[in-house]
């Protein structure tokens, strides 16, 4: 009869014992609830101090809630909201947060489902707050001292082109003001915030089109200049090549007339000379050019009327009276 007892009270106690006794892991904050209510404080819940292992609770009345101790991560929905300069975007962000007080976290919001909801309504509420205050340039730049890479063809096209305009906080900021002002909001609730980023940040679909039109717009504008900046230059190229052309010519011109001059000069210069040399020279001279004149004057059916004091008549004259004498 003292055998089964003996069984029945070990059993027993090793019932009691399990029952009372529980284990936390080091990724785990535990609390004991009496009844449903909180009692005492949160088990490992100080990530300076870790208390895992074994702990012991009242059995049966007493039980054991496990709390994530790890950092957790909220992925919010991508939300469209203007910027101050009237831009419409959408901004897809993520944050990083954890349970920092377990107890008061269990008794605000239960579950983790429960979190991500209120995450998304102060983390998405913020965003939209500082997005609105400030302009897209500043959504979108990273850092103050940021320099992009220029197209020297059409930088000398365009002076401003490819030059990024300057900024006052850039995106790093407008994160960091989202965390700062969110945090005090989660920490009723026993949430930690520990850090706010945008993922993602596009436009709106029609926002994207006109900027797709404004982009091709200032492109032609570029391709127009340089084609009006090439006719001119081809413009200065032509009237270049015209003056010189003109210049040239105009040269040649006078260098032909001095030449035609000054033969012109010697050869008046021989028939002087040859025609104040002796008379019979002279008599020949004048009839050799009467005779050309005769052969340039005279055609086929040419009719010249003469004066009998005429230079080109005398010449028949003398050959008729020529003839008459040796008749």
């Amino acid at each position: 009869m003292k055998f089964p007892s003996l069984v029945i009270g070990l059993i027993l106690l090793l019932i009691l014992l399990f029952s009372s006794a529980y284990t936390v892991r080091e990724i785990e904050q535990v609390f004991i609830t009496q009844f449903g209510k909180p009692v005492g404080s949160a088990i490992n819940s100080d990530p300076n101090h870790n208390e895992a292992g074994l702990h012991f609770k009242m059995p049966f009345v007493q039980d054991v809630n496990r709390i994530e101790k790890r950092i957790l991560e909220w992925n919010g929905p991508a939300v469209e909201m203007p910027t101050r300069d009237k831009l419409y975007i959408s901004v897809d962000s993520f944050a990083r947060w954890r349970i920092a007080d377990p107890v008061t976290y269990y008794k605000k919001l239960r579950d983790e489902r429960s979190a991500l909801s209120r995450l998304n309504d102060i983390i998405g509420s913020e965003t939209r707050s500082v997005i609105a205050g400030h302009n897209l340039i500043e959504v979108v730049r990273s850092r103050i001292d940021r320099k992009t890479v220029r197209d020297e063809t059409l930088a000398a096209a365009d002076s401003n082109l490819g030059v990024l305009p300057p900024i006052q906080y850039g995106r790093s900021v407008l994160e960091q003001q989202i965390l700062k002002v969110s945090q005090p909001k989660v920490q009723p609730w026993g949430i930690e915030l520990l850090d706010v980023r945008f993922k993602r940040i596009n436009y709106k679909a029609g926002v994207i089109e006109k900027i797709y039109s404004r982009m091709i717009s200032e492109r032609q504008q570029i391709a127009e200049r340089f084609r009006s900046e090439g006719a001119g230059e081809a413009a200065k190229i032509i009237g270049k090549k015209e003056r010189d052309l003109l210049e040239i010519q105009s040269g040649a011109y006078r260098k032909e007339q001095e030449i035609k001059g000054k033969a012109d000069a010697e050869a008046t210069g021989i028939y002087a000379l040859a025609y104040n040399s002796s008379p019979s020279a002279a008599n020949f001279y004048q009839f050799v050019k009467t005779l050309e004149t005769y052969q340039k004057s005279l055609g086929k059916d040419t009719t010249l009327i003469f004066t009998s004091g005429s230079d080109l008549f005398g010449l028949f004259k003398r050959i008729g009276a020529s003839d008459k004498t040796a008749q």
